[in-house]
């Protein structure tokens, strides 16, 4: 079975930032459903440099089909010089879940 729906993280610098993205996605058909999970501790090499920070983790529920449009608009709306975007495939899940994430995106 091909999977049709994924599970896309990406990090945000405070929650304003966050619930901006996850309110975007929604409104533009590009997520069913946002997650926002504050108190993550990122550690992380940036310019040769060990770095830490506070961030807020979005856990977003998408079609892959409407993949490149999401990662475009998250590229654009996001602060960060490279922000972090990976996108994990869900494999099996409750069938009704998963018809609702198709019917709530692009």
């Amino acid at each position: 079975m091909t999977a049709k729906q994924h599970i896309v993280l990406n990090t945000c610098p405070d929650e304003e930032t966050a619930r901006h993205i996850a309110i975007a996605l929604v409104e533009q058909e590009l997520a069913a459903c946002v997650n926002i999970i504050p108190g993550i501790e990122s550690i992380y090499r940036w310019h040769d440099k060990i770095e830490s920070g506070q961030e807020y983790m979005l856990v977003i529920k998408s079609n892959i089909s409407c993949y490149a449009e999401l990662e475009q608009s998250l590229t654009t709306l996001h602060p960060y010089e490279l922000p972090e975007i990976v996108a994990v495939p869900i494999n099996t899940g409750l069938p009704a879940y998963l018809d609702w994430i198709n019917n709530n995106t692009k």
